[in-house]
Formats: C-alpha cells, sequence, structure tokens
C-alpha cells in the first residue's frame, strides 16, 4: 500500500508539469496551445483533489474514513459518465468511419498493455524486486489518470474527437487491470492452497514417524 501510495504521489506532481509540456511539444505546432491554461487545467484535475484529499485526512480522520467507503464507487461513476459522455459526442464518427476508430482502440490497448508488460518484467527480471512489488508497480504503470486527457482537450480548445482517446484510454485500462488482478489474485490463492497442502501433507508424515519414536 505504501509502495502504491508513493508511485501515485510521484506521478500525480510529475503530471502537473510534464504533461502540459508534452502537449505543447507534441501539438503546439499544430494548434494554438496556452501553456499556462493547461498547467491549470492539470492543477485543477489532478493536483488540488489530492492535496484537498490529504489535508481532509490529516485533518479529520474520521470523516475521511466514513467518506473513504463511498468515493471509489463515485470515481468508477464519474469517470463512467465522463467516457460515455465523450463516446456519445463521437457516436457519427463511430458509424461512419471504419478506420480511424479501430486505429484509437488498438493504440489504447497497446499502450496501456505494454505499460502493464514493461511495469512487471523490468522490475521483476531485470532489478529482482519480490514478486508484490513488481505487480504493484506493473498496475501503477498501467492504468493512469485517463480522465485528464479528457480535461486537456477541452481545456485547449481541442475538437471533440481528440477527447475520445482519452475516454477509450479510461475504459480500457480499467477492463485491463481488473483482468490482471483477478488473474494474479486467482493465482495467488492456488500458491497459498498449494503452500497449505504441502504443509499438511508434511505435518501429517511427521506424526506417524513421532508416535514410532
Amino acid at each position: 500500500v505504501a509502495l502504491s501510495v508513493l508511485l501515485t504521489s510521484c506521478s500525480t506532481i510529475l503530471a502537473s508539469v510534464v504533461t502540459p509540456l508534452l502537449v505543447k511539444l507534441l501539438v503546439g505546432s499544430t494548434i494554438q496551445v496556452s501553456g499556462w491554461a493547461l498547467c491549470e487545467a492539470t492543477a485543477r484535475v489532478v493536483l488540488f483533489p489530492v492535496m484537498f484529499g490529504m489535508l481532509v485526512n490529516a485533518k479529520f480522520p474520521n470523516l475521511a474514513s466514513r467518506v473513504s467507503r463511498f468515493t471509489p464507487f463515485a470515481s468508477v461513476i464519474l469517470v463512467s459518465l465522463i467516457c460515455g459522455g465523450v463516446v456519445a459526442q463521437n457516436a457519427t464518427m463511430f458509424l461512419q468511419s471504419s478506420t480511424l476508430i479501430p486505429r484509437i482502440v488498438g493504440s489504447v490497448v497497446a499502450l496501456h498493455t505494454l505499460g502493464f508488460l514493461v511495469g512487471y518484467f523490468i522490475p521483476k527480471w531485470g532489478l529482482r524486486f519480490s514478486e508484490m512489488t513488481s505487480r504493484t508497480i506493473s498496475i501503477e504503470t498501467g492504468m493512469q489518470n485517463s480522465a485528464l486527457a479528457v480535461v486537456l482537450a477541452r481545456s485547449i480548445g481541442a475538437p471533440p474527437v481528440a477527447s475520445l482517446p482519452g475516454a477509450l484510454s479510461a475504459t480500457v485500462h480499467s477492463c485491463l487491470g481488473s483482468i490482471l488482478a483477478g488473474y494474479w489474485h486467482g493465482r495467488q490463492g492456488s500458491i497459498t492452497d498449494r503452500s497449505e497442502t504441502t504443509k499438511d501433507d508434511a505435518s501429517s508424515k511427521a506424526l506417524p514417524e513421532e508416535e514410532t519414536s
């Protein structure tokens, strides 16, 4: 849990600075982009909510504990509404374009799949981290704040289709992350069952030896 919080905090702080710079660098030559507007939108969506949550948790821990029971579900609902609204706004393009949508979906799936794989295998095989640490880094690398992409696209006055990759990204990484977490949970359960079975077998073999002695 501590590693996950640390990684999320680092990515949040970096996103407030790096994301506007990357957007300015990548699309600044194509459309007029205001760097200050990007920084403001990033801080409004990412930095301020995190700081507010930390403040509430520090000053009112009991309130934060009660509210935290409902915030994950509320976050899912809000992100679903954002993504659904963006997809609905581009519904006609889904029906008319036969090449653009598959390219966007393929790029998004490849992006998050690569994030999960690299986030797991480099710490696991390259850096020799533990299994749980590698899994945590994989989840933190593969799942990102895709709703931020939607807000940034709106803040720079981009056409509605510019928000579509972010909306699809939120859906894709949520599905892939859930599948991966379920797989690891089932695998961990099977490993635990085998370990307990091995211990039981060892205990059952030890009992006759003790009785004989």
